[in-house]
């Protein structure tokens, strides 16, 4: 924002302050020498900096309402000089949103077929195998009680559910869901290279659909939530590794030294 003559500010010494005119001149050299985009001054402020200062001029440069130039002096008495010039936005300027990474612009519903989300090194979201337990099933594993299994078990056949899925009810959901938008079929699988059973995003359900079914923890893709086979995927695979580096093409070697070769006439001398 560029600074009001009112505002508190440490005194601009004369020599830097009566170099106004040589600031105008700066900024209109850098608006490739047209005057009338250089407008009126509007402040001078000193910089933090011993014998700098700078002067602002409204911008009347097609384009940049608003905009102030901005134009550095600095020195000494009788040996000042145009340190730099720039184009500020001021207070009611359009200017451009926030730059945000795109990972994070990035919705789920944005990936399709074929597309590629490789996931950072550092995604605090994936650790090794062997560090993945969470602390309540480490500290049920050192005392001397039955694990998480063995409870989920007795709850179930004990204090739990009056009632569980048949076979033939989960063999029904295992076509529904293999059959399904996150099954093996679906045009995103058939397209991707890899698929979910070897993705760090992939949380297997329990029981006996374990070995084909788990739950896609991806909150990138637009499987993220849903129960996914383990032979879908899509290009939102943990393991994900993309060459970025340029793809230079080589264009045939042609030799071209500039003499007209004529073919040698039968006869002739050598």
């Amino acid at each position: 924002m560029v600074p009001e003559l009112a505002d508190p500010a440490p005194t601009v010494p004369a020599h830097l302050a009566g170099a106004a005119d040589l600031a105008r001149a700066a900024a209109v050299e850098t608006a490739d020498g047209d005057a009338a985009q250089v407008g009126a001054p509007v402040a001078v402020r000193a910089e933090d900096v011993p014998d700098a200062a700078t002067h602002y001029f409204a911008a009347d440069k097609p384009g940049y309402r608003g905009w102030y130039w901005a134009v550095t002096v600095a020195g000494p008495e009788f040996d000042v000089n145009v340190s730099e010039v720039v184009l500020l936005p001021g207070p009611e300027s359009v200017v451009a949103p926030t730059w945000v990474p795109w990972n994070e612009r990035l919705r789920a519903e944005d990936l399709g077929p074929g597309d590629l989300l490789p996931v950072e090194d550092g995604d605090e979201r994936l650790v090794p195998a062997h560090a993945s337990l969470d602390p309540d099933d480490e500290d049920e594993g050192e005392a001397s009680e039955p694990g998480p299994g063995v409870r989920e078990v007795g709850d179930e056949l004990g204090m739990g559910r009056p009632r569980v899925m048949s076979r033939e009810g989960r063999l029904d959901a295992a076509v529904r869901w293999s059959d399904g938008d996150f099954g093996p079929g679906a045009d995103m699988a058939r397209a991707a290279s890899a698929h979910c059973g070897t993705c760090g995003f992939y949380l297997p359900v329990a029981g006996s659909l374990r070995a084909a079914f788990g739950v896609c923890g991806n909150g990138n893709v637009p499987a993220d939530g849903h129960v996914v086979h383990a032979e879908y995927g899509c290009g939102g695979h943990s393991e994900l590794q993309i060459d970025s580096g340029a793809v230079v093409a080589v264009a045939d070697l042609v030799y071209d030294d500039g003499v007209e070769m004529e073919p040698e006439t039968a006869g002739s001398g050598g």
